[in-house]
């Protein structure tokens, strides 16, 4: 994973078929997906129960990209491990699931992936402040945590800009996750993200055995972001 700033889509297999994993992974990098979004909830953290590691086990093979896993669950530690070894490439966990993230990114760099952090909505940008030299990628959630298809929340925008502006020039990536649509893409774009996460933006409309509407989509993600 060479660093750059260039806009990268990263659908979240949230909106996929579950039924089609592999497939739908391999469908979407095909159609020009960068990375692949894997949203872990365990219904504790955030309201709603998705994934674990053996999930991502199973469709490590299809995933040619980046595996970027996003966990939306507490306590972290005793289990970065397992998803390090189930092949995530990248492991984000959130600033608010723990009292020492510090320790925790630590402990997803001693695992052998790239280290995020991730920050709700109602969490200042101070709160990373310390640790800046020790991240590859920090995620603003742009909705609150837990379901996919919410309306994107406008407040986040100036954050983006603070993190930027904070990040100076450092290898850090801005991800965006929650309510990205074409409408939304250029204006965190502008912001300073480029990472994009999209489920429903992508997935709509969209099949294993009718890709070609994902490719439209992430198109139209990538075009309105520039």
């Amino acid at each position: 994973m060479s660093f750059s700033r260039k806009i990268k889509i990263a659908p979240s297999i949230l909106s996929a078929d579950f039924a089609s994993f592999g497939a739908e992974c391999e469908a979407i990098e095909a159609q020009g997906a960068d990375w692949v979004h894997v949203d872990v909830m365990d219904g504790h953290f955030v309201p709603n129960i998705t994934f674990g590691p053996s999930t991502c086990a199973a469709i490590r093979p299809h995933i040619k990209t980046v595996m970027d896993v996003h966990l939306m669950i507490a306590p972290v530690d005793p289990f970065i491990e397992a998803f390090a070894e189930a092949g995530a490439d990248i492991i984000t966990a959130h600033v608010e699931a723990g009292p020492h993230i510090h320790r925790t990114l630590q402990a997803i760099r001693g695992a052998g992936c790239k280290v995020g952090v991730a920050l709700n909505p109602g969490t200042d940008v101070d709160s990373v402040d310390y640790l800046l030299d020790m991240v590859d990628l920090i995620c603003v959630m742009t909705v609150n945590p837990g379901f996919g298809g919410q309306k994107f929340i406008h407040s986040q925008i100036g954050k983006v800009e603070r993190l930027r502006a904070m990040i100076g020039d450092r290898p850090i990536h801005i991800e965006i996750d929650g309510g990205i649509t074409p409408q939304t893409a250029p204006l965190m774009a502008r912001a300073g993200a480029d990472v994009l996460v999209a489920g429903s933006a992508v997935f709509k409309g969209g099949s294993v055995s009718n890709p070609g509407v994902y490719g439209e989509n992430i198109r139209a993600i990538r075009d309105a972001a520039g």
